[in-house]
């Protein structure tokens, strides 16, 4: 009988095991690896954004002369009508007087100032401008005013022997008024402006529309000159009771500037008016030159100024909670990124938007998480910049989701893949 050599019931088992064991490592492995692998991180996919639209200025300006308006702060608002030439400017002059004063020796709100002694060239000026017609005051009789005083007398009333007397007062003669004027003029980029004497009764004193928007810009921005030109009446010691010439002051807005008149220039008005919109103060500061008379003038500076302060509206460049983006995960219904308050500028005129956004890659993250940002373009303003948050939560999916969609939206790293 042959020998039979019997194996061990171990030795037969072993292999099994082996192989059982392999297998549940690899099933444990896999499982670990589809718990763990991280997800790719996604970028949202940009909606499209509907820019608003806003519609051209139509403003109304007179069928003579020269205009010119602007928005402080408003550039593209600048427009012009009429010719472009230089022409006489009449008294708005004065307001070159005052401030070329005031640049040698200032003065501030609520100071009367120096004391201005009349000397006899000063006194003459009444009986030399009174002899053109020239508007005129009588002198204190003291022939002494403060430099406040004068101020007011000369831009409220247009009295020129005022204004003249400032100019004798501060440069000593009319030459040196005229070399101090003609500096100022060249400082301040009014290139088109010449002033020749203090009061404008010289038809040689002229400039352009658009200059004197510069010009009435200039005038605002100095406290003292604002305060005058936006006084309606005064009482002055030894003049007694005076009365602005301008006689739009309080209407429609208007707060200032200077009222011209002269033959060869016609009615003239140097004009600011104040409007809130949009939750500002908005200036407009215009001139209108060549009129027949004041009376019409200042019914045309009035429609003039409707005209350009409808033109203002608010532009509203995004709602807070807006989307501008989803970020898709294979686990959950899509998440907004979405404008984390809102946006608007007040603008005049017609106006272009535009919006580009950006986002960060997300693979998790809460409500309200930061995500990016989408700025905005508006044309003649600064940019905008509004950020992005989710509108809601992108949560982890969990180990359940991801043994039963092994690897879907994985992180793959080629270049460990390959060793």
């Amino acid at each position: 009988m042959p020998n039979v050599v019997r194996r061990p019931r171990s030795a037969v088992r072993r292999p099994v095991t082996i192989a059982v064991v392999a297998v549940l490592l690899l099933v444990v492995a896999f499982l670990a690896a589809a718990a763990l692998v991280p997800f790719a991180p996604t970028t949202a996919s940009a909606t499209t954004y509907a820019a608003p639209r806003s519609s051209a200025p139509e403003l109304r300006f007179p069928g003579y002369g020269a205009t010119a308006v602007e928005a402080e702060g408003f550039p593209e608002s600048l427009t012009t009508s009429g010719d472009r030439k230089k022409r006489s400017i009449a008294s708005i002059s004065k307001i070159v007087t005052a401030l070329v004063v005031l640049d040698r020796k200032p003065l501030d709100v609520g100071q009367q100032g120096p004391t201005v002694r009349f000397t006899p060239a000063m006194e003459a000026l009444y009986a030399q401008y009174a002899a053109k017609n020239g508007e005129v005051a009588p002198l204190p009789s003291d022939l002494r005013m403060s430099q406040y005083r004068v101020f007011q007398v000369a831009l409220m009333e247009s009295a020129n022997n005022y204004a003249g007397a400032l100019a004798l007062w501060a440069f000593g003669s009319m030459d040196g008024y005229r070399e101090a004027a003609a500096a100022w003029l060249d400082e301040h980029g009014l290139d088109d402006t010449t002033i020749v004497e203090p009061t404008g009764l010289d038809p040689r004193n002229r400039s352009t529309a658009t200059d004197l928007v510069d010009l009435g810009k200039l005038a605002l921005a100095d406290p003292l000159v604002e305060q005058v030109v936006g006084t309606r009446s005064a009482t002055v010691p030894g003049v007694g009771e005076i009365e602005n010439s301008n006689k739009l002051l309080g209407m429609d807005g208007v707060e200032g500037i200077k009222t011209g008149t002269l033959d060869e220039a016609g009615a003239c008005l140097l004009f600011a008016a104040t409007y809130e919109r949009g939750g500002r103060d908005v200036t407009v500061i215009g001139v209108m030159l060549g009129g027949v008379d004041h009376d019409s003038l200042d019914v045309d500076v009035r429609r003039l100024l409707h005209s350009v302060a409808d033109d203002f509206h608010v532009v509203t460049l995004t709602h807070e909670g807006q989307t501008f983006g989803t970020y898709e995960a294979p686990w959950q219904d899509g998440v907004d990124a979405t404008a984390s308050r809102a946006a608007s500028v007040l603008v005049w005129g017609r106006t272009e938007v535009t919006a580009k956004a950006t986002f960060e890659p997300v693979t998790v993250g809460a409500a309200g998480d930061r995500v990016g940002s989408v700025r905005f373009r508006v044309s003649h303003h600064d940019p905008v910049t509004v950020p992005l948050e989710l509108d809601a939560a992108i949560d982890d999916p969990g180990v359940w989701w991801r043994w039963s969609n092994p690897f879907r939206g994985v992180q793959f790293d080629p270049a460990a893949a390959l060793g």
